[in-house]
């Protein structure tokens, strides 16, 4: 099915518009400006929410800015892909009886107002004379990235694509967060002195080795890989969802959508390919999950949000055959499943009923059945934890002077952009201490990172 590109555009356009400054006042209003403030608390990256909250309401959109700045340099990308109801807006104060405050929502305008007045932060911070290079230029390194310039350090991130920030910019879908929002961020990382190098692919390109002669440090930022396969018949007529939302994003008028469209898989990324898929037109869309509604891994408000977009679920039901017509997907075969006891996952485990054959007609058929663990670890001869790298409370992995941060390391917790977010925050602070450790117990004629002011905000 194909749509005039004015159509494509306001299918996929922000799902929510920006507030307007009257709206943002009145909402700033209804905080109570809690002391302690669980809010802030739930919020992974600890921004002082109310103190952001009351500069808008006194019309301090700098102050602002500067406030969410502070604790998360990806402030705008939070804003608008944060799961802000299971965090920082499920604990506000008010949603016990009322209606909680707009927080994500409130953080858009003033971090918008931001990227409209180039108000970003800048390097105040004496420079320490010592390199760091991030692998991957997603949210955590970005993050990281940023963190270690405001500190005073040289860095450097190696990015394998064209364009930097990761699953911002090409795998969240542009009713969350349209691209130029990351790309933009990436600019403002650049602005602080971070070096961004795309078309460079590790372990390609450049080695470890070749890194370790050259920087103080290497961060491994490399998030995961693509989906894994379902190893059924057919499957190579099956499109991967990471690369259905990327063509969305970064070219939709060439997008394909069937008429009957399934998606199989029933996580956050699976919503939002059944969403793209509803949006540009399909009749039809379906999402197969083998379990039922309560193992689901997308959000609560992600499940509510897809049937009302007239998303169908088919529940209890494990794809086993892609039915073909002249190469193309006719229908899906499927098996019903009864749920038997935990696997380790922790949830119970599918068994397929013998004989229960059914098949849902489909000319187009997307799986979102989560992302493989890169062999990076087993390459580089790490240790791991569930399959993904092992680092210890600084980030650092086995071996000394590589750390790892974001989704490769995430064996245990929900994988999130703001989780991604905090832990380059957090891996930054560590290196730079233990730098500063080595400068000044082991390192002769290295400038001492003692005493660095703190980065401002212009």
């Amino acid at each position: 099915m194909e749509s005039a590109p004015e159509e494509i555009g306001n299918a996929l356009a922000e799902q929510l518009p920006p507030l307007t400054p009257n709206a943002a006042a009145v909402e700033s209003d209804r905080c109570l400006y809690c002391y302690d403030a669980p809010c802030t608390h739930a919020c992974p990256t600890h921004i002082d929410i109310p103190r952001f909250i009351k500069k808008i309401a006194s019309k301090n959109l700098r102050g602002s800015a500067e406030t969410i700045f502070a604790s998360n340099l990806l402030g705008a990308t939070c804003a608008r892909v944060c799961p802000v109801q299971e965090l920082c807006e499920g604990a506000c104060v008010l949603g016990a009886d009322h209606k909680p405050i707009a927080i994500g929502r409130l953080q858009r305008f003033a971090t918008d107002y931001a990227g409209e007045h180039h108000i970003y932060p800048v390097v105040k911070a004496k420079p320490t004379d010592r390199s760091i290079a991030v692998i991957g230029a997603g949210p955590a390194g970005l993050s990281c990235g940023g963190e270690l310039a405001k500190l005073g350090h040289s860095v450097t991130i190696f990015e394998k694509r064209n364009q930097p920030g990761g699953l911002s910019t090409y795998g969240i879908i542009a009713l969350r967060e349209p691209q130029e929002i990351a790309l933009e961020e990436t600019r403002m990382i650049e602005g602080l002195g971070v070096r961004i190098k795309t078309g460079i692919e590790f372990g390609k390109d450049v080695s470890l080795a070749e890194l370790q002669l050259e920087f103080d440090a290497v961060v491994l930022s490399v998030g995961l890989g693509g989906t894994p396969g379902l190893e059924i018949e057919g499957e190579e007529a099956i499109l991967d969802g990471l690369d259905f939302i990327e063509a969305s994003k970064a070219d939709p008028a060439s997008l394909r959508v069937g008429r009957n469209v399934i998606v199989i898989g029933a996580g956050n990324t699976a919503v939002d390919c059944a969403t793209i898929a509803r949006r540009l037109g399909s009749e039809r869309v379906t999402m197969v999950y083998r379990r039922t509604d309560r193992e689901m891994s997308c959000y609560v408000h992600e499940y509510d949000f897809a049937r009302g977009e007239g998303i169908e679920f088919r529940f209890l039901s494990q794809p086993s055959r892609v039915l073909l017509g002249d190469g193309l997907p006719v229908g899906l075969e499927c098996l019903r499943v009864e749920l038997g006891a935990p696997d380790s996952s922790g949830r119970p485990a599918p068994q397929p009923v013998a004989g229960s054959e059914f098949v849902i007609a489909a000319d187009q058929i997307v799986k979102a059945v989560g992302q493989k663990k890169l062999p990076l670890a087993q390459m580089l001869r790490l240790e791991t934890s569930k399959g993904f790298i092992a680092v210890d409370d600084s980030f650092q992995t086995s071996q000394t002077g590589l750390y790892a941060i974001g989704d490769c390391i995430r064996a245990a917790g929900a994988a999130s952009t703001v989780m991604a977010v905090q832990d380059g925050k957090l891996a930054a602070k560590a290196i730079h201490e233990q730098l500063a450790r080595a400068s000044r117990g082991f390192a002769t004629g290295l400038r001492s990172p003692d005493g660095l002011a703190p980065a401002e905000v212009r």
